[in-house]
Order: C-alpha cells, then sequence, then structure tokens
C-alpha cells in the first residue's frame, strides 16, 4: 500500500472513539496543542541541542510521549524482533519519536497514524528535520478507522494509546485486519492493577469520564478473541530502567504537554503504582 493511497482513504469519520462524537472532541480538545512543533525545538535549544545536527537521542526527551521513554521503545522492539525492512503500522504514534527509533535503530518502515492533528504537524516537522521522510510518514485518523488495505503490514506497533478508548474489541480486530498473516502485534499499554479504583488526574484524563482501563487478564483475553496467539506477555509495576519518584526534567515532553498538572498528575501516578491501582505491560501476540 502506498502512502497515496493511505492518504486517499483517510477516515475522518472518529465517532465511535468513545461512543460518540462529543466525547472524541472531548479527547481532541485535551490532547491538541498549538504550536507544539516550535515549542520542542524552544525546548531543544534551551537544553543545549544543535538544532541543526539532531538525533534520536537528541529528541528523546520531548518525542517519546510514553512511560519509559526510549528505552521502552527499545525494549519492545527487541521483544517483538524487529528487522530491517519490516513495514510498520504504528497506530496512536503521537510525535514519531518510537517511528524513528524504529527507522534508524531497526531498519523498519514505518507509517504512523495519530488523532490529533497538532502531534501529526509536529511529527512531519521533526521527521524531516532528521532526514527521515522516505522511512517515516505520518497520517491523521482513528485507531478505531485505520484507514489501511487488509493484511498491509508486517507488525503492528502501539504504545500507551489505548486507555482513551472504551471499544477495545473493535481496536484489536481492527489490528488483527491489517496485519498480515504470520505478522505481529507489539504493544505496551497501562492496565488496571489489583487495587482499584484509579487515582486521578492521569496522564491521559482527569477523571473517569474518558478512561477505560481493564485488567491484564481481560486485556489477554480480549486480544485473543481477536484472533491473536500470545509470543510474549510481561506485566510491572514500573516501566525498568524508571526511579520510582524520579522528578520530571522541566524540558521533558511530559512538561510541555501537560504544564502545570504535572505535579498533581505524578503524586496520582506514584500512588497508583506503589498501592497496586495500575500496571504496566509489553507484549507481543502473532497473527496466525
Amino acid at each position: 500500500m502506498t502512502d497515496k493511497s493511505l492518504a486517499e482513504r483517510r477516515s475522518h469519520n472518529t465517532e465511535g472513539l468513545m461512543g460518540d462524537a462529543s466525547n472524541v472532541q472531548a479527547i481532541q480538545d485535551y490532547w491538541g496543542r498549538d504550536g507544539l512543533g516550535q515549542a520542542i525545538l524552544d525546548a531543544l535549544a534551551a537544553s543545549g541541542k544543535n538544532l541543526d545536527t539532531l538525533t534520536i537521542d537528541d529528541l528523546a526527551p520531548t518525542d517519546q510521549f510514553h512511560g519509559g521513554g526510549k528505552a521502552a521503545t527499545v525494549r519492545l522492539a527487541r521483544l517483538a524482533g524487529l528487522s530491517p525492512g519490516t513495514r510498520v503500522l504504528d497506530v496512536g504514534g503521537g510525535l514519531g519519536g518510537p517511528a524513528r527509533t524504529l527507522a534508524i535503530e531497526f531498519g523498519c518502515h514505518v507509517t504512523v497514524i495519530d488523532l490529533t492533528e497538532s502531534y501529526v504537524r509536529a511529527a512531519e516537522m521533526l521527521t524531516e528535520r532528521l532526514g527521515l521522510g522516505d522511512r517515516v510518514t505520518h497520517h491523521s485518523g482513528s485507531a478505531l478507522e485505520l484507514p489501511c488495505d487488509p493484511g498491509a503490514f508486517d507488525v503492528v506497533w502501539t504504545q500507551n494509546s489505548g486507555m482513551n478508548i472504551a471499544d477495545k474489541e473493535r481496536l484489536y480486530v481492527g489490528f488483527h485486519r491489517v496485519l498480515r498473516p504470520g505478522g505481529r502485534l507489539a504493544f505496551q499499554e497501562p492496565m488496571a492493577g489489583p487495587v482499584q479504583p484509579l487515582i486521578f488526574p492521569v496522564m491521559w484524563a482527569c477523571d473517569a469520564a474518558t478512561s477505560f482501563l481493564r485488567t491484564p487478564g481481560e486485556m489477554r483475553a480480549l486480544i485473543e478473541a481477536a484472533g491473536f496467539r500470545a509470543h510474549a506477555w510481561d506485566v510491572m509495576a514500573a516501566m525498568p530502567g524508571l526511579e520510582p519518584g524520579a522528578a520530571v526534567p522541566a524540558h521533558n515532553i511530559y512538561h510541555l504537554i501537560m504544564g502545570d498538572a504535572m505535579a498533581a498528575i505524578t503524586h496520582a501516578g506514584n500512588r497508583n503504582r506503589d498501592e497496586g491501582r495500575m500496571v504496566t505491560v509489553q507484549a507481543v501476540f502473532d497473527r496466525p
């Protein structure tokens, strides 16, 4: 499938993300940030980076918007056994940090889909700056309405992108559709821990109205019901390499996007982790 055909088939029907269009708009409003690309460049310059010679490691604090950062991306890629030439669909790929990492460090060709227009624009700018436009492309679209041909990809990849999606059954059926037989699903996702309820605010939601976590057991069952077979399944209280309670640097993407809310989010996140209210899963599934 060419990038042109993907663009031609791009769907703007995001109803179903959480059940109705008003909730979709709420998610757009929650995540959208005007001028995000320039804010990232300003943060990189303020931290001493040369904007004319940026690398994926320079970008990592500002474009890996998920738990564990670039180290978690590399860990998942190794778990999935990615190799040069692999065609990857990154669903909810945001600012493109994982996609650029997969392109440079693993030789993949990556198509990124994200619902938030401001992220797509910023991602395109960063990918162009690194000269990766021939290996990484960015498109606007809904995870529940993937504008892709059946069997078009070797790997479907997603990191911390399903927390706002209620209809997870539909989500994983869609992943199965766009994977070729013998392809793989690789994901990282926060899930409900044994102690409930979740304490808010969390990174993706101010309250329970837009947060839809399920337990690891529930998630594994629905993914297998969609037609996948488990290859690797790793449930963690915290991502390896993260120091519990560590401060988030001022120029990190979390502060750029969440601003003053980060203090409350960090406090709630520490409690959710320490009290067993939330876990993180990295997993790889095969599509027979």
